[in-house]
């Protein structure tokens, strides 16, 4: 079952991270073209990157679409949506009969207007506002 927790930083290590890691286990859809989608969820996500399970290994260098929603108690307004662009950058072995990490560069992204909820930038800008 997939569960959403109050996202918690990654403990320091020697790892050479530019941005914080904050584990964070949401829904995700992971494009890797037409045929291949996969529904899954986040590991950890910084503002670089992203780790997901994926049921079949994808090679470094992959690119692909991953699709996640930010609940309330993280984004403190609405719910937002948000799509990226990544490429895959790491990929773990798995151990017998469970599902491959995979670590992803985040090289672009949009925010994803929700029905019936406003969008994300639009929040900001009238709380900017007040």
């Amino acid at each position: 079952m997939l569960s959403e927790s109050t996202p918690r930083m990654q403990p320091a290590s020697d790892e050479r991270r530019m941005m914080r890691r904050f584990d964070m286990r949401l829904p995700a859809i992971v494009r890797l073209d037409q045929e291949n989608e996969f529904h899954t969820e986040t590991q950890n996500v910084s503002a670089r990157g992203v780790f997901f399970y994926l049921d079949k290994s994808v090679p470094a260098g992959t690119r692909c679409e991953v699709t996640l929603t930010f609940p309330p108690h993280i984004t403190l307004t609405d719910a937002v949506r948000v799509r990226f662009t990544a490429r895959v950058i790491r990929v773990e072995s798995p151990l017998p009969s469970s599902r491959i990490g995979t670590a992803a560069l985040i090289e672009d992204y949009e925010f994803l207007r929700s029905t019936g909820s406003s969008d994300f930038l639009g929040a900001l800008s009238r709380e900017a506002a007040n």
